[in-house]
């Protein structure tokens, strides 16, 4: 499928008190039309980060955009998101790019109805009619699965249950016919039950719009049957990017082993005591100078504490930052 979006070398810093917070080193990636990438990593990996940085979100100062390309594919047209004004970003926000927020009760403004809040994007980007926006925001609600979309359009978010609001969500992020949707943790607050509704939902948008979604979580359970490639991130660079169901089968870095691992399996007979990565994260406000996992690693050697490593080719599809072959089981010699 043609790439619809393509991020090159992005670095991100944040410059606090305390010091610069090297909070996205050197991220690149791709999304092609209709597909669903997953972005995986615990607390503080840069996952959020990347994607925020890309529409112009980061609120500068403290943060700031040091270097990358972030291309928006249209047709054979592209054009850089890093470069473009913040006029032509809101254009892009919410017309060709959506965005699902974690938590919506804090994204929801708590004195205007939801009607008001979905129709506001309609009118903006696609210069509909109050009426007009208004039969398609009941429109909207229905798709998303909302039960009496005439009556819940004039309601609060108050008085809608959190999967309720994060359905509302949805609505705002899909109303303009967007390329993409952009979905950060938008199960993490929710139950079981209502999460797998959720990703049900965003399946069934996929299949009917047509649009290409970016997950982001820190759960690789959720991302099984919903991805087509998973992106694993660790300490502001990606560790490890693979179809779902090579990564699944193989790991080849030690970040996604003891992320999988920590997973318990319903379907295996044999017990057996999830993995705990031992140590901590690394501090993003030192600059590294070796590889950012060796600390907690078992197959750390020489090399892992003189170099960063770089993405390189590990199969069909795949790559992966590490100088260990998990395949081999030995050092990488190139």
């Amino acid at each position: 499928m043609p790439t619809i979006l393509e991020v090159n070398n992005l670095v991100t810093r944040f410059y606090t008190l305390d010091g610069v917070v090297h909070a996205v080193n050197g991220v690149s990636f791709h999304l092609e039309e209709g597909e669903t990438l997953a972005i995986v990593g615990e607390s503080g990996s840069g996952k959020s980060v990347t994607m925020m940085s890309i529409l112009g979100l980061i609120p500068s100062p403290p943060g700031k955009i040091e270097s990358g390309e972030a291309y928006l594919y249209d047709g054979y047209e592209r054009r850089d998101l890093l470069k473009m004004s913040d006029a032509e970003l809101r254009e892009i926000r919410g017309g060709q790019i959506g965005f699902v927020f974690q938590d919506p009760i804090s994204s929801l403004n708590p004195v205007l109805t939801i009607g008001e809040q979905i129709a506001e994007s309609l009118v903006r980007h696609l210069g509909l009619s109050r009426e007009e926006a208004r039969d398609r925001t009941i429109e909207l609600l229905d798709l998303v699965g909302i039960p009496d979309p005439k009556a819940r359009y004039r309601n609060y978010p108050h008085q809608f249950s959190g999967g309720m609001r994060q359905r509302v969500m949805i609505a705002i992020a899909i109303a303009c016919g967007p390329k993409i949707v952009i979905a950060d943790e938008p199960t993490t607050a929710l139950d079981v039950t209502i999460q797998a509704q959720i990703v049900e939902l965003f399946l069934r948008l996929q299949k009917e719009l047509g649009m290409a979604i970016i997950w982001i979580t820190h759960d690789l359970a959720v991302v099984s049957g919903l991805a087509d490639r998973v992106l694993v991130m660790y300490g502001g660079r990606v560790a490890e990017v693979a179809p779902v169901d090579d990564l699944y089968e193989q790991p080849r870095h030690p970040y996604t082993v003891g992320l999988l691992g920590a997973l318990p399996r319903l379907d295996s007979r044999e017990s057996r005591r999830l993995v705990s990565i031992q140590g901590a994260p690394p501090d993003l406000l030192i600059p590294l100078k070796h590889c950012p996992f060796a600390w907690r690693c078992e197959y750390a050697f020489d090399r892992c504490w003189e170099e960063i490593p770089t993405l390189q080719p590990a199969g069909l599809n795949r790559k992966v930052a590490c100088f260990y072959d998990l395949e081999r089981g030995k050092p990488r010699h190139d």
